[in-house]
């Protein structure tokens, strides 16, 4: 009977411990809700890209090598450092999005992912360089 018992509690335990990360997510993972299947694009949905970068975009500022192929523009150095500790700089180059989804995308990063948040000048620098170079709104 001990055996059952046992088999039962771990049963139970694996039931709740596959509950858990979706019970501790307060809001919906961003960057997953773009990936999902049929999600058609909306002017008025801050998290969905409105276009996807053009093969032959290349008018901005050369790419950087020491940076990861950032465009070479003020804030590629802050930018870099601050998304590279959790990501490749291969995530950001595919973006384009809008503004505020920049603005929700950091606030996510920080909340939900612990992502470091620099103090307010560099955290301007760095959504200023993300705006500008990966944007939905050029």
């Amino acid at each position: 009977m001990r055996g059952i018992a046992k088999i039962a509690l771990l049963a139970g335990l694996g039931l709740a411990a596959g509950l858990m990360p979706v019970l501790a997510q307060s809001r919906p993972d961003p960057m997953r809700m773009s990936a999902m299947p049929g999600a058609a694009p909306s002017p008025d949905d801050p998290m969905q890209a409105l276009r996807t970068p053009d093969p032959g975009e290349g008018d901005g500022p050369a790419a950087s090598e020491e940076f990861g192929g950032l465009p070479d523009a003020p804030g590629a150095e802050d930018t870099y450092y601050q998304c590279v500790a959790c990501h490749s700089t291969e995530i950001i180059k595919q973006q384009r999005i809008t503004d505020a989804r920049w603005d929700d995308l950091w606030q996510w990063m920080v909340e939900e992912q612990g992502m470091y948040e620099p103090d307010a000048e560099t955290k301007q620098v760095i959504l200023t360089y993300l705006k500008t170079h990966f944007s939905s709104e050029l």
